[in-house]
């Protein structure tokens, strides 16, 4: 296989992945904790962990609690599967500018070759 088969070989298989991927979301989870006073007690208890979904939409941050923990498992899977599609994309990207320059080159050698017997003489 050369290199050009090979690098269209894997584009493809990136292209498998990202369509699989059924469901994403840019964001974070964090975890948020609450200091609790309690009546009698001079210290406050901390309550948590309160799971959050975070993300940025224009200029503003936006949070949902994640309140039951197949919310906050979903909310897991999408976060890996949206940083999975970034990996995915950064690497397609790389073999595309790869295959480019394959391609590029190769043209090149094929226009050295015609100039080089296309000489006339004036």
């Amino acid at each position: 296989m050369d290199p050009r088969q090979h690098l269209e070989a894997q584009r493809l298989a990136i292209l498998e992945d990202i369509k699989a991927i059924r469901s994403m979301r840019r964001g974070a989870i964090t975890e948020q904790f609450f200091p609790v006073l309690r009546q009698g007690q001079q210290q406050s208890v901390r309550r948590g962990p309160y799971y959050v979904f975070s993300r940025h939409q224009g200029s503003k941050t936006v949070s949902q609690r994640l309140t039951t923990p197949q919310a906050l498992q979903q909310a897991r899977e999408d976060v890996e599967a949206f940083k999975r599609f970034q990996t995915l994309c950064r690497e397609f990207e790389r073999l595309t500018e790869k295959l480019g320059e394959i391609e590029r080159e190769a043209g090149l050698e094929k226009k050295r070759l015609k100039s080089g017997s296309n000489k006339t003489g004036k």
